[in-house]
């Protein structure tokens, strides 16, 4: 910083200021941008543990059968001789991780799939009656 005197002295100081900020700015954006990256396999690590740990809910009736499943082959079958904790944890583990690994695309022509069987099965009450009406 130098002595400023004049007005232009001030204007060009300003200048100085200035682009001392923009250069600062830009160095703390790449630092950030770095920090993400360098955060990124830990966000991956509690991304993984989090779906161990936590259900996903989005479609109860399907995950309904999915424990389901998963008890049965689990506790009846693949851990049928071993001891309480693993009968305990081990599905829940398994639940939980799997409940996160179908997507929202695959749930949702699953969803549509049952409904059709349904549908075949039994059909709605309402288009019967409705076929009826009519005649």
């Amino acid at each position: 910083m130098s002595k400023i005197r004049t007005y232009n002295d001030l204007l060009q100081e300003e200048q100085r200021l200035q682009q001392i900020l923009k250069s600062q700015e830009v160095l703390i954006r790449e630092d950030i941008v770095s920090m993400k990256e360098n955060l990124e396999p830990i966000k991956k690590v509690y991304d993984q543990v989090h779906k161990v740990f936590t259900r996903d809910n989005r479609v109860p009736i399907f995950n309904v059968g999915l424990e389901l499943g998963i008890d049965v082959l689990l506790r009846r079958f693949i851990l049928a001789r071993a001891g309480w904790f693993a009968k305990t944890f081990v599905p829940y583990i398994v639940k939980n991780y799997s409940s996160h690994i179908i997507g929202e695309e695959k749930r949702k022509a699953i969803i549509k799939k049952i409904e059709e069987l349904f549908n075949k099965i039994r059909p709605k009450k309402d288009r019967q009656e409705q076929t009826n009406s009519f005649n």
